[in-house]
């Protein structure tokens, strides 16, 4: 903070920026100006994770933590907290169980069991400012690699780490490097995956908008450990914020000597390119991303040959997402011993987890492995609102699987997961509460792995097109029990037989739900549900058309009268909904 009294740190990660976190620094910028205060900075920052409570602005040292503050707080903030120390009670966070006051973020429960590695600095730097990076030892790793260890010894301390690929396999991030470096090639690549495609999933991108140096940095070290002079991040194009803040850190690492030529008088010489995505999921698996890049279509090819022996160009290439590299700055600086002591025996250090659904704390977590469901549900999301019942937790986005009450204790790490049939993913994590049906959820995740498949092989194009039939025929009560047999054959035909993960995966969240809520699926097939529309008589106009169309006449009132649905008499045919032209027809639930 140099010769500072006081800091404000304003969120601008998208959510923030989204409830105009922009106008709020310029309002302090203004205020500041106004009451000549020089000696209180406002800076911007990256995201604090509490997504829920957002926008957020942080004052240090005082260490008091502002939620949901607008633009016209902002004068009350500087006139009452800035000038006369005194902290806004009504903007500090309200613990939910007593509505306690709480200033301080880490006596919050959303960030109690948190351990932020991958994370550390989201939320303390100025993501634009590579001194405010340099200031929390930034690019020390890098100039620690250059001048005093081999690429090997390097390899080394990632093997010896334990840390492993946070892109949702979970390969050991050490072996991966080791089977490029082994790899003879005059030239060689190194690739971070930014193309985070998981619905609701956006830890990646938190990273990259609060942080863009850390990945320069690792990209650079792994460079420089696997052979690699040139590297790319490969990013979708919807992601403006993050791409942005990526470029200003590019160009000031090559201003400042830590990208280019001879870095810290090395010789060793390395470069990064930023290539966009137009948006494909398929993308997020290697091969895909590869072939993106050097301006094919995105398909997948089978392996071996791994990218790390024929990648890029048919050059050793090495890939790994954005958390993973976000893990080795801190790796290489406190050793890899300090990082192995975090986690469970086969899955160390921490993970990064959306969490969103019904939860009370929304928002982005660090968590060490092999922390449980329970306590990432309860503990830091606060639990589930309204007094609902907790149903379940879809882990691992559409490729993912559900962890039920009965497995709300099983420690979380690749091998635990596994067990019950879940996985990892690249992180995201939705409650569910007793409202949800189940098999619309996993109509849900179908319907977008079924939209985002590439084509290239026949089970991911038409199995799961016919699964997706399948699944719409069920919930619309046109099934029987044996088509239940044939949804479970199909599912486990493309397991089998597809291409590559996206379409091995595919069916995962039928197979789960299937598995755990049966009885859901039998109510569809034994024509048990009963769901029916219903009229916003707020927007109905009494134009009288549903009524007209409605084949069994359910629907009472005269035209220009608010109009009202049988609901014992209701086939749940939609034909009001279709029909209605102010859309005053609400869908079943």
């Amino acid at each position: 903070m140099n010769n500072l009294r006081l800091q404000i740190l304003i969120c601008k990660g998208t959510g923030c920026v989204s409830a105009r976190s922009d106008l709020i620094k310029e309002n302090f910028d203004k205020a500041l100006d106004h009451y000549k205060i020089r000696d209180v900075e406002a800076i911007i920052t990256g995201c604090f994770g509490f997504c829920g409570e957002g926008p957020i602005v942080k004052v240090e040292p005082d260490n008091v933590f502002y939620t949901h503050v607008k633009p016209e707080d902002v004068n009350e903030i500087v006139v009452e907290h800035i000038i006369h120390g005194r902290p806004i009670e009504r903007l500090l966070y309200k613990n939910p169980k007593n509505g306690e006051a709480i200033s301080n973020q880490h006596n919050m429960s959303f960030y109690e069991k948190q351990t932020r590695v991958a994370l550390k600095n989201c939320g303390k730097i100025d993501p634009e400012n590579i001194e405010d990076y340099i200031s929390y030892d930034g690019y020390q790793a890098l100039y620690k690699v250059l001048t005093e260890m081999t690429p090997q010894e390097v390899i080394d301390v990632i093997k010896k780490s334990g840390l492993r690929g946070r892109g949702g396999g979970g390969f050991p991030t050490g072996i991966k490097w080791q089977n490029t470096y082994n790899t003879p090639s005059k030239e060689k690549y190194i690739f971070c995956n930014a193309d985070e495609g998981d619905p609701g999933a956006f830890m990646d991108r938190s990273i990259l908008e609060g942080d863009p140096n850390s990945i320069i940095e690792a990209m650079t070290i792994g460079g420089y450990a696997t052979g690699a002079n040139y590297g790319v991040v490969y990013i979708r194009a919807e992601y403006p914020l993050a791409i942005h803040r990526l470029k200003t850190a590019i160009n000031q690492a090559r201003e400042f000597g830590f990208l280019g030529k001879n870095i810290f008088n090395s010789k060793f010489n390395f470069d990064i390119e930023i290539r966009y995505g137009a948006g494909a999921f398929v993308c997020g698996e290697e091969t895909a991303l590869i072939h993106s890049v050097e301006g094919k279509r995105g398909e997948p090819t089978r392996k071996p040959p791994f990218p790390s022996v024929k990648g890029y160009m048919s050059k050793p290439t090495t890939v790994n997402n954005v958390e993973t590299y976000a893990n080795i700055p801190k790796i290489i600086l406190n050793g890899w011993e300090w990082y192995a002591s975090m986690g469970t025996e086969n899955s160390k250090g921490t993970k990064v987890f959306a969490l969103a659904g019904k939860v009370n704390n929304v928002g982005l977590v660090e968590v060490p492995m092999g922390i449980t469901i329970r306590e990432i549900v309860y503990d830091i999301g606060g639990g589930i609102p309204n007094g609902k019942k907790f149903k379940a937790v879809q882990i691992g986005g559409p490729s993912g699987g559900m962890i039920t009450k009965e497995n709300l204790d099983t420690p979380i790490d690749y091998e635990n997961l596994k067990a019950i049939g879940a996985m990892m993913g690249s992180g995201g994590l939705i409650v569910m509460d007793e409202d949800n049906d189940m098999v619309e959820i996993a109509k849900f995740y179908l319907e977008f792995t079924q939209d985002e498949s590439c084509g290239k092989c026949t089970p991911c194009r038409l199995g799961t097109k016919r699964l997706l039939e399948m699944l719409k025929k069920l919930l619309e009560q046109k099934s029987c029990e044996e088509d239940l047999i044939k949804i479970k054959d199909l599912c486990h035909n493309i397991i089998d037989t597809a291409a590559c993960g996206l379409g091995q995966t595919a069916p995962n969240p039928i197979l789960s739900t299937i598995k755990y809520f049966p009885d859901e699926y039998l109510k569809y097939a034994r024509h048990e549900v009963k769901k029916t529309y219903t009229i916003n008589k707020a927007k109905c106009i009494g134009c009288h058309r549903c009524a007209k169309e409605c084949p069994i006449s359910c629907i009472k009132g005269q035209v220009k009268e608010k109009h009202e649905i049988d609901e014992e008499k209701c086939i749940s045919c939609g034909t009001c909904f279709k029909v209605c032209p102010v859309n005053a027809v609400v869908e079943p639930k």
